[in-house]
């Protein structure tokens, strides 16, 4: 139920209700199967996204998260996991609808929207000072 509140409030921002995501929570070695396979990086990741062609049942694509890695993850950032979980989740969505972070001004935009999608979700910004160390996703 969390993955799927969060999945929909990310859509909603976008104006996207109508599309389609099919998420998956796997073992880490499922993910780091599909990471490697995929992007070439051997080793689980917390959150793949996979985007679909155009279709007309309006599925926007896949998601994939690392139960391990998001659970360690969320322990080592002294923070909830259903609260990691759904952070994952919106940044996957916003994945598929073509945001990204790879340079700085994208990162801002697509960090922006992921907060505002999170308060909404009653979730604390994950990129505030106090709620643990992490990276940019």
């Amino acid at each position: 139920m969390l993955a799927r509140g969060a999945a929909l409030a990310a859509l909603d921002a976008e104006g996207a209700a109508h599309e389609g995501v099919t998420i998956l929570l796997a073992d880490d070695e499922a993910v780091r199967d599909l990471n490697a396979r995929f992007r070439s990086k051997d080793s689980p990741t917390n959150v793949l996204s996979f985007p679909a062609p155009r279709n007309p049942e309006f599925h926007l694509g896949d998601i994939a998260l690392a139960y391990g890695v998001c659970a360690r993850e969320a322990a080592e950032q002294g923070k909830p996991l259903a609260h990691h979980l759904q952070h994952l989740v919106a940044h996957g969505v916003l994945h598929l609808l073509g945001y990204d972070h790879i340079g700085d001004d994208e990162a801002e935009a697509m960090e922006s929207l992921e907060r505002a999608v999170l308060a909404g979700l009653g979730v604390p910004d994950p990129y505030a000072a106090g709620e643990g160390e992490h990276e940019r996703l």
